[in-house]
């Protein structure tokens, strides 16, 4: 189809949109996940706080780490492996679209949909540690910690942002996709 063609869906008129700028939104939106998968990782892996702790007649040093965590490592892990195949789908795709491979698109879409549900995952069991350190838990005497290791759950709540965000590109880029596969099957 050329790049001036129309097409028509429930009957109204759209115009195709232009390779090279379905290029341009594919690219800015994987650099944006990259960025932001890099960021949360970053973030992640560098939260750290000790803190001196006074109970009775005792003091002790405590520290909130990353690796203290599953639910942080996870997080940390999900976003280094999308920050990772960001880097690699941007050089893939991009080839896969000058290339016009429909096949290679299609798996791309697939893998970023695996990448959403993989951030995502990350994201919420990351949130549920979250509320827990902030909140507490009266039921099973989870004491809460973010008033004693207020910087760490700084950083933490940071990523997790970061990291969501980060997931909703990734969805959007496999919205960006369909759409795109779509109208190259017309």
């Amino acid at each position: 189809m050329g790049s001036n063609s129309k097409l028509s869906v429930d009957g109204v008129e759209n115009v195709e949109m232009e390779s090279g700028k379905r290029s341009v939104y594919d690219v800015l939106l994987r650099c944006v996940g990259l960025l932001l998968t890099l960021t949360a990782t970053v973030m992640v892996g560098v939260g750290k706080q000790t803190k001196v702790i006074s109970y009775a007649d005792f003091q002790f040093k405590a520290t909130a780490k990353w690796e203290y965590m599953s639910a942080t490592v996870f997080l940390l892990v999900a976003n280094a492996i999308g920050c990772s195949y960001a880097a690699i789908s941007l050089v893939v795709s991009t080839m896969a679209r000058s290339n016009g491979n429909k096949m290679k698109l299609f798996m791309i879409t697939v893998l970023d949909l695996i990448i959403v549900a993989l951030l995502f995952s990350a994201n919420g069991a990351a949130s549920a540690v979250g509320v827990i350190g902030m909140k507490g838990n009266s039921h099973v005497q989870w004491m809460k910690v973010c008033n004693v290791f207020d910087a760490y759950c700084h950083y933490m709540t940071v990523s997790v942002v970061f990291s969501f965000i980060a997931s909703t590109v990734f969805l959007l880029l496999v919205v960006h996709s369909l759409f795109e596969l779509h109208y190259k099957s017309n």
